[in-house]
């Protein structure tokens, strides 16, 4: 297993951003590992909840984007070092109920032969904007 450095896994994370921006599910899977794991933001389990293989995180990546067809990660920034990797960004989306989210949050990342083996997602909470 090689690690590849900082400069090469900040660009596969630019890329991955940009894909979940166009609701690219296909191009962000592709930027994994086959057996990749992702754990949401919320969700029942101390974890959020867990996600595991790209088919598995395809469809969780696609249900945000149905869910909140206007969801997007803005202001994002990344950093590296070895095999971990950090994003900060902020959450912007629309409810189904039409209330409004805008949260800062980050994501932590293992990387495995320059692709992300696992991403764990952390969001600030707080109520819900008025619609």
């Amino acid at each position: 297993m090689k690690h590849p450095d900082s400069e090469s896994t900040v660009a596969v994370l630019d890329a991955m951003f940009a894909a979940f921006n166009r609701h690219d599910a296909a191009t962000v899977v592709a930027l994994m590992t086959d057996d990749c794991l992702f754990e949401t933001a919320a969700g029942p389990e101390v974890f959020g909840a867990r996600h595991v293989g790209r088919k598995a995180v395809q469809a969780a990546f696609e249900q945000t984007w149905e869910t909140m067809p206007d969801v997007r990660w803005d202001h994002v920034r990344h950093f590296a070092c070895g095999d971990r990797a950090v994003s900060e960004w902020t959450f912007r989306a629309t409810r189904p109920d039409g209330a409004r989210i805008e949260v800062h949050g980050c994501d932590l990342f293992t990387t495995i032969d320059g692709k992300v083996a696992e991403k764990h997602a952390f969001r600030k909470e707080r109520p819900a904007l008025p619609a």
